[in-house]
This record gives structure tokens, C-alpha cells and sequence, in this order.
């Protein structure tokens, strides 16, 4: 089976850039399972239960997400209601929603894990316990497990991977925005790549307006950086897997320049 994967959707430019190709990027690829990280989807902070509809309809079939994910209120009802949309699996016990998916997509038998690292992060739960937890709830039959590490420091998602090596099919980095180079399939059959990217506008810093970052780098008060426009990128991997042994068999990793 093949399964996309989308990290880091940004704002309005990303949204777009999503909807009008993910159909096309389906075909193209062959794909089976549509994976995005929807936390800065909604004006590159959070994501409202409009926009998680319209992704769903569009061919998106699990969203994960990140620090950003409860940033507005409107979410929470929603997460509650739809195990489609996972939020970090170590956040408190109490926390709306869940970090980790286990059911059938599209006639697959599929588990997905959201975690956040801790390094330059706010303070949660040892993702490294919890991943583990998560991996020991999944029924044995669920061969396809599917992890986003959504973490700020390279060494603890390259941990992370090491980690989960041979217990899951792939484990992917997000937050960052800046895809790396470094896929591979690790010695276990675990495919790894530190960050996906991002997919959004390539006018700014990581998305969100030049200036607006500049100045909260330079000054104080400063306000909330608005995102950019222009100079829009598609950033993914596409992911081979074995349906019978859950191993990965190929990452390849996607950068397409839209305009």
C-alpha cells in the first residue's frame, strides 16, 4: 500500500494548495491513505471544524496535529467527536480528543500516533512512554502504524525513530516547516525522515509574513505575524508498506513548486 503524508499545512496558501491538488497528487502517486498535519492550517494556528470537513471531503483521510492544535476553542467539540483528527497523545489524560487512531480506512486495517517532543517545547508527557504505550494498545492484526513526532529538535525525533524502529511502519518529524534529506528506511523496516516540510507559502519565514517575523525578532510589543503569500510548495513523502509484514519497502520524498 501507499500512504502520503502532508506535514505542516499552512494557513489560506496551504489550504489551497492541498485542496486543488490532492486529488491529482492520489492518482499521480497510487495512493491508498492521505495523511496531513492540520495544526496551522487556520491562519497558520490551529484549524476550525469547517476546514477539517473540507479536508476530509477533499481526500484527506487522518489529520494529526501539534502544539498549535487547541489554539481555537472551536476545535475541541469537534475533536471530541471525530478520532480522525488526533491531537499529541501525551498531553494530559484529561485533554480532548486522542493521540493515537486504530480503525479501517479505505478496506485497510491502519493505527496512527501523534506525539509531541519535549526539547524547545511546552511541557507534556514523556513521548518516548507514551509512543510505547500506544504501541502496545494496538491490536497485533494492525500491521500499518503510522507515527508523527511533531518536536523542534532533530536529535530527539532521530531518537524517536531509533526508538520505534521495527515496531512501526513509519515515523515522520513535523513542526519545524523545513523539509530535510535525510529519508531512509531504517535497518528494522521503519521508513524515517526528520521533517516533512511544509506546504504553504515560500515568501516568508516558515510560512508567516516576513516583516511581521522580523519584527518579533527585533522589537517589543510586536504583533502576531500574519502568513505569507506567494512562492507556494507542496512538501510530502510517499511511503510504500507492506500490508502482511507492516514493513516499510520505499520513502520517497516530495517537493513540488506550484508558483
Amino acid at each position: 500500500m501507499r500512504i502520503l503524508i502532508l506535514a505542516d499545512v499552512v494557513a489560506r496558501p496551504g489550504r489551497v494548495a492541498v485542496m486543488e491538488n490532492i486529488a491529482q497528487l492520489r492518482e499521480e502517486f497510487e495512493i491508498d491513505i492521505a495523511l496531513l498535519n492540520a495544526e496551522n492550517v487556520a491562519g497558520g494556528f490551529s484549524i476550525t471544524p469547517a476546514i477539517a470537513d473540507d479536508f476530509f471531503s477533499a481526500g484527506i483521510d487522518i489529520m494529526t496535529s501539534g502544539n498549535h492544535i487547541f489554539d481555537k476553542s472551536e476545535i475541541i467539540s469537534y475533536i471530541e467527536k471525530n478520532p480522525k483528527l488526533l491531537r499529541p497523545a501525551n498531553y494530559p489524560p484529561s485533554t480532548a480528543g486522542k493521540g493515537l487512531f486504530i480503525g479501517e480506512v479505505r478496506g485497510f486495517k491502519v493505527a496512527v500516533i501523534n506525539v509531541l517532543g519535549r526539547v524547545f517545547m511546552p511541557p507534556v508527557d514523556d513521548p518516548f512512554r507514551t509512543v510505547d504505550q500506544c504501541v502496545r494498545a494496538i491490536p497485533e492484526d494492525f500491521k500499518i502504524r503510522l507515527v508523527d513526532v511533531h518536536a523542534e529538535a532533530t536529535s530527539e525525533k532521530y531518537a524517536l525513530g531509533w526508538h520505534l524502529n521495527g515496531k512501526v511502519s513509519a515515523v515522520w518529524g513535523s513542526h519545524t516547516h523545513v523539509q530535510t534529506a535525510d529519508e531512509r528506511i531504517l535497518d528494522g523496516g521503519t521508513a524515517y525522515i526528520t521533517d516533512v516540510g511544509m506546504t504553504g507559502s515560500y515568501s516568508g519565514v516558515i510560512g508567516m509574513d516576513k516583516k511581521d517575523v522580523i519584527e518579533r525578532f527585533t522589537r517589543i510589543p510586536a504583533k502576531r505575524a500574519d502568513h505569507s503569500k506567494g512562492n507556494v510548495w507542496i512538501c510530502a513523502i510517499v511511503v510504500d508498506i507492506d500490508e502482511t509484514t507492516g514493513k516499510a519497502q520505499n520513502i520517497e520524498r516530495l517537493r513540488i513548486e506550484l508558483y
